[in-house]
């Protein structure tokens, strides 16, 4: 047996460092969980939430749902993806005064996504830029596991460990909630 130090990824993992890849990720396996087959998109890409416009938005309606998931036929899921601080603020600001309602909503603070952030090398020129993104899109293309829930280093966690996703363990271990804190 080979030690992967750093596991194993999906395509979805890899799609995190662009600006849609959280969201795309997310509903690849929410799709799929909600209707039992794949997001009816060509090569589960959802290209209304991706490319270097400031706020994108997409509305995805839900259709075949199993029985478990009735209750979401016909929803028509609004999501949102942002990046950068101004069109962050944006985003807030039509959700707070009531123009924008969404289901979910994805906001980095890099432009691109973190492909574009502190953490990678400067970029030179936005082409620089689009080059890296679209190397993540391609690398995502590559891989024979492209959703989240295919891992199977994750699947174990769950069935050793976890138990089922938004269980007590898992929500114990894996979720969290904001606490003020005083400035000392």
């Amino acid at each position: 047996v080979m030690d992967a130090p750093l596991g194993l990824s999906t395509g979805a993992a890899d799609i995190f460092a662009n600006t849609g890849g959280v969201m795309e990720a997310a509903l690849r396996t929410v799709h799929e969980i909600v209707t039992g087959r794949p997001l009816p998109f060509d090569g589960l890409r959802v290209k209304p939430i991706e490319g270097l416009e400031g706020v994108k938005e997409a509305s995805l309606t839900v259709t075949g749902t199993l029985p478990e998931w009735a209750f979401l036929e016909g929803v028509a899921l609004n999501v949102a993806v942002a990046h950068g601080l101004s069109n962050a603020r944006r985003v807030i600001e039509s959700v707070r005064d009531g123009r924008r309602n969404y289901h979910f909503v994805e906001i980095m603070t890099c432009q691109g996504g973190c492909i574009g952030g502190g953490g990678q090398p400067r970029l030179t020129t936005e082409e620089v830029r689009k080059a890296r993104i679209r190397a993540i899109w391609q690398e995502d293309e590559g891989k024979k596991l492209r959703k989240s829930h295919e891992n199977p280093d994750i699947k174990r966690l769950y069935e050793e460990f976890l138990g089922r996703p938004l269980g007590e363990q898992s929500h114990e271990f894996l979720h969290t909630e904001y606490t003020q804190r005083s400035l000392v």
